[in-house]
């Protein structure tokens, strides 16, 4: 069994920086893809059964966003390494359908 554990990690060492190459180049094809479903969950969703009026869109794609991020700054050992002041934030308006 620890024989596997270290093929897995030594697979994982050298993959992972350009897995995280591969999320960074797609990530716009990504973020399309989840406004898509989160947009379609919220379509789905009576907005009667909400006591506050969310912008799922909005709030799941900054979700996402920092997932992505958390991903790549695993993926390069970048733990330690606090964010850039100027990293971009997506803004979130309740119920106005725009992020």
């Amino acid at each position: 069994m620890a024989f596997r554990k270290l093929i897995r990690e030594s697979a994982f060492q050298l993959a992972r920086h350009d897995l995280a190459l591969f999320l960074e180049e797609h990530e716009e094809d990504l973020l399309v893809v989840f406004r898509e479903e989160l947009q379609q969950l919220d379509d789905e969703i009576p907005e009667e059964n909400f006591f506050i009026d969310i912008n799922m869109v909005g709030l799941g794609e900054t979700i996402l966003i920092a997932a992505l991020r958390a991903i790549r700054r695993f993926l390069r050992s970048d733990i330690d390494r606090p964010l850039p002041e100027n990293s971009s934030v997506v803004k979130i308006t309740a119920g106005s359908g725009e992020a």
